[in-house]
């Protein structure tokens, strides 16, 4: 049974991990977000849950406007050749979430630790950092050295590298 947002909130709060999290309608994609997000203040970010050609899981994690080149990505996070997108039924298997709700916060229910978090370095400059926690109708707020905090108390050793470009735009 995955975790509930409440226990996620708990979890964190018992790291010493100072948290702020806003409920708002159903958000799915990056578009939705800046819609109805209002003022929610740090980095918003997108995650893209990949696997490799044998099978190795990793998630992406990126800020919102960030260009990640996918046919590219496997030369600096490790993969065994290309990625491509993991099925909604191995994201909820693995981390506990549906699609539009994907979130570092799924190592939580990874307690086998086979999914690689991999965090994007400029994305990693902001001080305060937004994921959904495990639902897509909440957004958390926390600092980016805690995101690492958690991680590590999940078991996941977070890579950070530049995964992506910034776009034009941003």
């Amino acid at each position: 049974m995955p975790t509930s947002p409440e226990d996620l909130i708990a979890y964190l709060a018992g790291l010493g991990i100072e948290a702020e999290t806003v409920d708002h309608p159903p958000l799915h994609t990056v578009e939705d977000s800046r819609a109805l997000r209002g003022d929610i203040p740090g980095g918003h970010t997108k995650n893209l849950f990949v696997k490799d050609k044998k099978g190795q899981l990793f998630l992406l994690v990126l800020g919102e406007e960030a260009i990640v080149d996918l046919k590219r990505v496997h030369e600096k996070i490790g993969a065994q050749g290309r990625v491509s997108f993991g099925s909604a039924e191995l994201l909820e298997e693995m981390w506990g979430v549906r699609p539009g709700a994907v979130t570092p916060f799924g190592a939580i229910n990874d307690e086998a630790g086979k999914v690689r978090v991999v965090l994007d370095e400029a994305m990693m400059r902001h001080q305060r950092l937004n994921f959904h926690p495990l639902v897509n109708t909440r957004t958390t707020g926390l600092a980016s050295a805690d995101l690492i905090k958690f991680l590590r108390a999940t078991g996941h050793e977070p890579l950070v590298v530049a995964l992506g470009q910034e776009s034009a735009a941003g």
